[in-house]
């Protein structure tokens, strides 16, 4: 049975422990999975299957006759309009966020009310109703806000295997027995703090997407040159996946899911950008159209690459398909792009989160747009000093950002937000380079700034809907 024995955390956002800090690869930043969000959506998929597979190499499955599902603080706030009750039983049923179809997520927990069977790993049936998912908002687990609790009982009611899991933001599942566990083999060099990469960087004489190759390279169980290839073709797949997305939401139309009815734009806007023919600069507006794209992909719950987070995932996105097309960016450049956009995520995460629900939507949008910006500038052959002080004017400019999404779902002011950040992005990237990459705040300072802001943020403002617009925004 997993039980919670860590100590009670800290006030505010827990960064220190190992739970949190293992080593995070830049693959891990972009990971595929469905929408709406990657850590009220992906997250609990990916722990109700951890959880249902832990009771199959437990021998337990036959026994178990019902299953009951907690949801704590924001995962119970939100957890409606994000999904999380159909990704819960998706992932029960044995369903995986990076290979399923996600029309068979949606709706499964309303489809408990006329068809109350759960095929536990796709193979044991149990009855389970949609009352047997409690929702607990103003609970919280010692560890993190985005908690999941799973029992699986026999024919008595007996406890057969309990499991408490933390979706931590970007679609990673961690839980208390986690501790000092180490994803990565080999020698791997974590990158701290933007102050150690900046210095390894020049120890070695090589740019930052270099230095997170040769990272990746010296943990892969083949030989370097091989693995390096491997890194490539990893990356590609990532770009054609961001590229599909953009094009899918460039393409659709309609109204996104939900009560709030909105309806889509990106394809509007599209259009309206093909039509003028006033000869002036759009590239900024494409670039916005390219991220809203992304979002209402998002928001429908379709295929999405969390980067470094759903509700955030436009950003990145937009911001290579514009240096694509607008630009001219060839393979080497998006892989250049990807890897230092990659590298700078992780280290937002390791010093404070990605998490709206910990630290607002700074986490998210602001780690995002930081990524993107660095991403750009390296792209735009910026040095790294250039590249860490683009990936710095991106935070500093959106801190302090709520997470306050209207009706829990991931439409208000989120989509809007990601083509915002896009434009901020490409601006952080254009003023850095125009910069000696001298400058007074640095990116260390910036994220620390961030994590001490979300520390002091009311819990309103933390992805629960409880503040902000929205109770302001009336819902209709």
């Amino acid at each position: 049975m997993t039980t919670d024995t860590a100590a009670p955390a800290r006030p505010g956002v827990v960064v220190s422990d190992d739970i949190f800090a293992s080593d995070i690869s830049v693959f891990d930043m972009f990971t595929l999975g469905i929408g709406p969000s990657s850590s009220h959506t992906v997250g609990p998929m990916v722990a109700a299957r951890q959880a249902v597979d832990a009771v199959v190499a437990r021998g337990q499955l036959a026994r178990t006759t019902s299953v009951t599902v907690n949801l704590y603080g924001s995962l119970a706030a939100t957890g409606v309009g994000h999904g999380t009750p159909d990704a819960v039983i998706a992932g029960l049923a044995g369903l995986d966020p990076q290979t399923c179809d996600p029309a068979a997520v949606r709706g499964r927990w309303a489809a408990l009310d006329h068809d109350p069977t759960v095929d536990l790993a796709g193979i044991h049936p149990i009855a389970m109703t949609g009352a047997d998912i409690a929702f607990l908002p103003q609970q919280r687990q010692p560890l993190h806000t985005n908690a999941v609790e799973i029992v699986f009982r026999d024919c008595l009611g007996a406890t057969l295997y309990r499991d408490l899991a933390y979706s931590i933001g970007g679609g990673f599942v961690v839980r208390a027995g986690d501790r000092h566990r180490h994803t990565h083999r080999g020698a791997w060099r974590a990158f701290n703090t933007a102050g150690d990469l900046l210095a390894a960087c020049a120890t070695e004489g090589v740019d930052i997407a270099e230095l997170a190759v040769r990272n990746e390279i010296n943990c892969a169980d083949e030989p370097a040159e091989i693995a390096r290839q491997h890194g490539h073709e990893r990356l590609d797949r990532i770009a054609t996946a961001m590229r599909e997305c953009v094009e899918a939401g460039l393409r659709t139309t309609g109204v996104l899911p939900g009560p709030l009815q909105v309806p889509r734009r990106a394809t509007g806007i599209a259009r309206s950008l093909e039509r003028d023919t006033s000869g002036r600069d759009r590239s900024s507006e494409w670039l916005q159209a390219f991220a809203i794209a992304v979002n209402e992909e998002n928001a429908a719950g379709n295929r999405i690459v969390t980067a470094p987070t759903n509700g955030a995932a436009g950003i990145v996105p937009a911001v290579l398909y514009y240096a694509q097309r607008f630009l001219g960016a060839g393979a080497e450049q998006i892989r250049t792009y990807l890897l230092t956009a990659g590298i700078i995520g992780t280290i937002i995460k390791r010093n404070a989160s990605i998490s709206g629900a910990e630290l607002g939507c700074q986490g998210e949008v602001g780690s995002a747009c930081a990524m993107a910006a660095a991403g750009l500038c390296a792209l735009l052959g910026g040095s790294t000093a250039q590249i860490e002080n683009a990936a710095e004017i991106a935070i500093e400019h959106h801190l302090g950002l709520t997470c306050d999404p209207v009706g829990g779902l991931v439409q208000i002011p989120c989509i809007e937000r990601n083509g915002m950040a896009s434009v901020t992005a490409m601006s952080a990237a254009r003023l850095a380079l125009h910069g000696t990459g001298q400058h007074h705040v640095s990116l260390d300072i910036v994220i620390e700034t961030m994590r001490q802001t979300g520390n002091d943020m009311s819990d309103r403002y933390k992805e629960t809907s409880t503040g902000g617009l929205a109770v302001n925004v009336v819902e209709c």
